[in-house]
């Protein structure tokens, strides 16, 4: 973790959790989708000693006929991982860049394990604003601070 002045201005700015907004995907036309559906829901939550962690899932999914999840049928299981992203790990921040780091340690999906993802940041007002390029294209995510003071938006 850098301690230069602006990535402390904007480590100090990203700590905290933030309820997602938006997370939308274009391809290599330029059309736009909604991996999860337009009104997904999530959180992303930095925190001072340089721990994150991103759940994203698609709002309302089925529930398993089974309480017990190991007892899940498979197109149950298929469904569910479909809709649902998320990873955790640590962080660092590329000032230069407006980039934040995401050193991802586990994911629900394994290919992520033990990379580096780079997301693009700035702040539009209290939203932060991540992009980045990915295998399957840029997707943009944008998210709302949950905690402190501002609750501007409730799902």
């Amino acid at each position: 973790m850098s301690t230069r002045r602006g990535d402390a201005d904007t480590r100090q700015r990203l700590l905290g959790s933030w309820r997602l907004v938006s997370w939308q995907e274009y391809d290599a036309a330029g059309a736009m989708n909604y991996p999860l559906g337009p009104d997904a829901v999530g959180q992303l939550s930095y925190d001072e000693v340089g721990r994150m962690s991103a759940q994203l899932m698609r709002r309302d999914q089925p529930r398993f006929a089974n309480e017990d999840w190991r007892e899940a049928k498979p197109e149950e299981m298929a469904a569910a991982w479909r809709g649902y992203f998320g990873y955790f790990g640590t962080y660092s921040i590329d000032e230069k860049a407006h980039a934040v780091i995401h050193n991802i340690e586990g994911s629900w999906f394994p290919n992520l394990v033990r990379t580096d993802q780079l997301r693009h940041y700035r702040f539009d007002g209290e939203m932060l604003v991540l992009d980045a390029d990915t295998a399957w294209g840029r997707v943009r995510i944008v998210w709302d601070k949950i905690d402190g003071k501002h609750h501007s938006r409730t799902k």
